[in-house]
Formats: structure tokens, sequence, C-alpha cells
């Protein structure tokens, strides 16, 4: 609830600024109300889970057949999978030079992740039989401690060069090599 509680309050204070930024003051109209925006984000997330439960289940009989973890399929494949649109935003921009673009787009999408999504599905589960419950292994909370701190160190001065992309990832193909062999 707290992790949901601090994304509100990022997202409401980085909607203003980029509304003040755009028009040069408070947010005089939009093409979409912000029912209309929320309910089509909302719409593209189900689907999206959806598109992703679908890609879990049709991959799994190579999954098995390669003898792949589900640890990796999850956080590796799957997370490639989907977030593939974040990805050619991302290298798209890397691409044109809009390095900070790039960057925050991935940042953007990773947090999200992080203190909406999976708070959320905790939450929710509550009205289930089963509730959800995030155990995860040392090395990963490890890996999380690893990324996190990389990614502020990388980050931190708001500026991007090529070669701290290439450090992130150099790390993510760590974090994926430790992943596929645990």
């Amino acid at each position: 609830m707290l992790l949901l509680s601090v994304y509100l309050v990022w997202l409401w204070s980085y909607l203003r600024a980029g509304a003040e930024s755009h028009t040069g003051g408070p947010a005089a109209s939009t093409a979409l109300s912000t029912r209309a925006a929320v309910g089509l984000i909302f719409a593209a997330g189900l689907a999206a889970t959806f598109v992703s439960e679908w890609l879990v289940h049709a991959i799994a009989p190579a999954v098995d057949a390669l003898g792949i973890s589900r640890a990796f399929t999850g956080l590796v494949i799957v997370a490639i999978a989907g977030n593939a649109v974040e990805n050619t935003v991302a290298i798209t921009s890397a691409w044109k030079g809009q390095n900070d673009l790039a960057i925050a787009v991935v940042k953007n999408a990773v947090s999200q992740t992080a203190v909406v999504v999976f708070p959320l599905l905790v939450l929710l589960s509550l009205f289930f039989a089963e509730p959800v419950t995030f155990v995860l292994a040392p090395i990963y909370i490890g890996a999380l401690l690893l990324t996190a701190l990389a990614l502020w160190q990388i980050t931190g001065d708001g500026k991007a060069a090529a070669f701290e992309g290439w450090a992130l990832i150099a790390l993510f193909g760590i974090l994926a090599a430790i992943t596929f062999f645990e």
C-alpha cells in the first residue's frame, strides 16, 4: 500500500510538471479526457496481461523441452517480450541521440512494474481463495539491489552516455546468466 501511495504522489507531480512544460502553465486542454486516458491505459494493461499469459502457455512446451527454468522464462524471456514496446522506443530514441528519453522510458517502465503492478497484484489477490505473496530467493534480492544501485549510479547525474547504456546491457546479461543457471 505504501509503494502505491508513493507512486501516486510521484505520478501526480510528474504529470503536473509535464503539463506545465508543454503548455507553459497548467494544462489547458487535452485531446483525451483524463478519464478516457486512464481507461485506455487500463484496457491496454489488461490486454497485455492476457497476451503475456498466452505467451507463457505457448512457450511452455519449448521451455520444458529445452530444460529452461521457470525463473529464466519469466524474468528474461517474458520480460523482454512484454517490454518490447518500451525497448523499441528506448533503442530508437538512443539511436536518434535522445539518450535522456531512452533512459526515462526504461526507468519509468521498470518502476511502474515494481511499485504498481506487484503491490496491486498482492492487494487484489486478497479477494481470492489463495492470496499471492512474493517470496524471492536471496540471489534475486541481491540482483534487485545490484540493479537498483547500478541504475541509480548510471542515471543519477541526469546525463546519458553510450557506455552507460552498454553497462546496463552487460548487467542485464550477467543477471540473465545467473537466472539461467540458478
